[in-house]
């Protein structure tokens, strides 16, 4: 496993948390040395896993490195019974958030590429038009998913400089994934102010892209 030694090697040094008390049931918590040995002895392990599921080296680093750093900090003071289940349960979900923000910011780069710059028809949410046509399931080339991730890292920036509800509701619709009536709901306003604000920050964000020299 590339670069594990120094990533992953003093993760369990980090948790602050003393094991000092009895555990549930007469088990006893787990020491700094078994929360270290469980993390080293996991580690090849968790990232094979983590590699099968996203193909992705670099982030299979990332997701077990998040993995290790949540068990240390969350749960470092439960019974070293309790670290298996635990460990896998976070690396499951560190997995599934990693699919979710990737299926998240294709659907940024594919809605931004949809949009002209210019006057924005306010009535219209452009993320249901998307519903129907998601777009391809191909795989990219290392060098285009660096191409996307540089692109995603630019839409972040623009994101921040919109206006307050339009970046609340932009990322309620495009990355919490909650409808328009649930959109709505969250902000106190109106379905109508939602697709409003979404196809303004949406007309906006695609404006600033084709203004610093990005075409999708």
């Amino acid at each position: 496993m590339p670069g594990t030694a120094g990533r992953f090697g003093n993760i369990a040094r980090h948790n602050n948390k003393p094991p000092t008390a009895p555990g549930k049931r007469g088990t006893s918590l787990a020491s700094r040395s078994e929360l270290s040995a469980f993390l080293q002895d996991v580690e090849r392990r968790a990232f094979r896993q983590a590699l099968f599921a996203v193909r992705d080296e670099e982030a299979a680093l990332d997701i077990v490195q998040d993995a290790m750093l949540r068990l240390a900090e969350r749960y470092g003071d439960r019974p070293a019974v309790e670290l298996a289940p635990l460990f896998q349960r976070i690396l499951q979900n560190a997995i599934r958030d990693w699919y979710r923000r990737q299926r998240v910011r294709s659907l940024w780069t594919t809605l931004l590429s949809s949009l002209s710059p210019g006057r924005e028809d306010e009535e219209h949410d452009p993320l249901e038009t998307l519903r129907a046509n998601p777009g391809s399931n191909s795989e990219d080339h290392p060098a285009e998913r660096l191409e996307r991730a540089q692109v995603i890292e630019i839409i972040n920036e623009e994101v921040a400089k919109l206006p307050s509800r339009q970046r609340q509701a932009f990322l309620l619709r495009y990355w919490e994934e909650l409808d328009v009536a649930e959109t709505a709901r969250a902000m106190g306003c109106s379905e109508g102010s939602v697709k409003t604000h979404c196809s303004r920050a949406a007309h906006a964000l695609a404006a600033a892209l084709k203004a610093r020299g990005i075409t999708l």
